[in-house]
């Protein structure tokens, strides 16, 4: 288990990453009701009961099943100074053996944006793969006109890598993606890690 740890606990300067926990279900319900319009354009459309109870205790239990077959780390973002949920982190797709590699997946609650929440979570996240999970690549995409996205990545040391045709279904539509990954040892050019 990544480690060897049941449980995992990262913290940054202001916030602590964490798995979800069935306690966080009106966090989480709150905070994504209120920034539904701001995640709207960036998300798979959300199923009739996304913000159920029910829906939630079961995206609990794949994060805590896909953490112990070390498949993903999914995290949610907590502002330490009054335990407030900021948004939510996710490392998918994890592949060990030759490529030792990961997908980057992220969303933040409306109120919480351009305050620098989540590039202090990606930088963090990205050191705890590298150096803590031994991942050598770490990849992420996401729409061509998302700005503030692709800005943040490149921010956070990700590099352009090209466009992937109907990547994802997004809001409803299939859509074409930028790709960019951060790589350990950038032989493309020197990057912070």
């Amino acid at each position: 288990m990544f480690g060897g740890k049941k449980q995992v606990r990262i913290e940054t300067e202001r916030l602590t990453l964490r798995l979800p926990q069935h306690t966080d279900f009106k966090a989480w319900s709150s905070l994504r009701r209120t920034s539904k319009e701001f995640l709207k354009p960036w998300e798979p459309a959300w199923a009739p009961d996304h913000l159920s109870r029910k829906a939630f205790a079961n995206r609990v239990y794949w994060a805590g099943r896909a953490f112990k077959n070390e498949t993903a780390l999914p995290l949610f973002i907590v502002r330490r100074e009054d335990e407030e949920l900021v948004g939510a982190i996710t490392l998918d797709h994890i592949r060990r053996g030759p490529a030792q590699a990961g997908t980057l997946g992220y969303w933040i609650g409306e109120k919480f944006a351009r305050q620098g929440y989540m590039r202090e979570t990606i930088d963090t996240l990205v050191y705890h793969a590298f150096h803590r999970m031994d991942l050598s690549r770490i990849e992420a995409a996401c729409l061509p006109e998302n700005k503030p996205s692709r800005d943040l990545l490149e921010k956070c040391g990700f590099k352009y890598e090209g466009v992937a045709q109907s990547y994802l279904e997004i809001d409803g539509r299939w859509r074409t993606h930028v790709l960019y990954a951060h790589i350990r040892m950038d032989r493309r050019g020197r990057t912070e890690g």
